[in-house]
């Protein structure tokens, strides 16, 4: 009984000290304007093994905790992946920022990738791609894969006000 015991502390304890080595990020200024965008980081995730989330819709953080940043990273990635943007605590885990738009003024952009899963989401992206100098229209939808954004225009800015409102995408071919 007492070989039994003390089996288990020592599994106890090398359960909680490989759980004290985790790291740990958190994303802040994250879109999760409701339960479906929640959803869309979960999904985000299920791709990355080792990695766990806690979504704060109301303050918009997601909290990423794995066994080493290497795993965090790759959860990182994911989230932008999957048109998700935000600001990483921790200067190692980098949220990759790069859109493929060339800082050129045009006049029409096709964005790609971007987040979309219920109105409050369009009304977010709207908001922000016309906030753009030089941006007239987009058409931006719920669930939409692609929408374009017209008027005359940097397409970096238009990358540039989505990340600053937590999401993100590429620029179209």
């Amino acid at each position: 009984m007492k070989l039994t015991l003390a089996s288990l502390s020592l599994a106890l304890a090398f359960a909680f000290s490989a759980h004290a080595d985790d790291a740990t990020v958190k994303l802040s200024n994250v879109h999760l304007c409701c339960g479906s965008c929640v959803k869309g980081v979960d999904a985000a995730l299920t791709k990355v093994e080792g990695v766990k989330a806690a979504s704060d819709k109301d303050a918009g953080t997601i909290t990423l905790t794995a066994g080493d940043t290497a795993t965090l990273q790759k959860a990182a990635d994911a989230l932008v992946k999957a048109g998700y943007f935000g600001k990483s605590s921790d200067p190692k885990i980098k949220m990759d920022a790069t859109t493929g738009a060339k800082g050129e003024k045009v006049k029409s952009l096709d964005v790609t990738g971007v987040h979309l899963c219920c109105p409050k989401c369009v009304n977010a992206v709207n908001e922000a791609v016309k906030s753009v100098s030089g941006v007239t229209d987009d058409n931006a939808t719920k669930n939409a894969k692609t929408f374009s954004v017209t008027g005359d225009f940097d397409d970096k800015e238009v990358f540039a006000a989505l990340q600053k409102i937590g999401l993100t995408g590429k620029a179209g071919k």
